[in-house]
């Protein structure tokens, strides 16, 4: 996954550890099913993720599993900043 340039309305942006991308997100704005648990959109090369953004790390949900369960990610990151808005 890599940075996505057409981000809607984010709100911070951080760099994953491993790799060194850089993502933007914004608030999660979806109701109902399994995502309302997420507070954020992590915007990748293909559209978003769901995720929660924390200060270190990030949970990210990369898959869902055959009973719709979020299949999630830790991903530790730097540089966090959050958009004064």
């Amino acid at each position: 996954m890599a940075y996505w340039t057409h981000t809607t309305a984010p709100v911070g942006a951080f760099t994953e550890t491993e790799v060194g991308n850089t993502f933007e997100y914004s608030l999660n704005d979806d109701a109902g099913s399994f995502c309302e648990d997420f507070l954020h959109k992590i915007w990748v090369g293909d559209g978003y993720r769901y995720g929660t953004v924390l200060k270190t790390r990030v949970v990210v949900c990369v898959d869902e599993d055959e009973f719709g369960l979020p299949v999630t990610e830790k991903w530790m990151i730097k540089n966090h900043r959050e958009y004064v808005i």
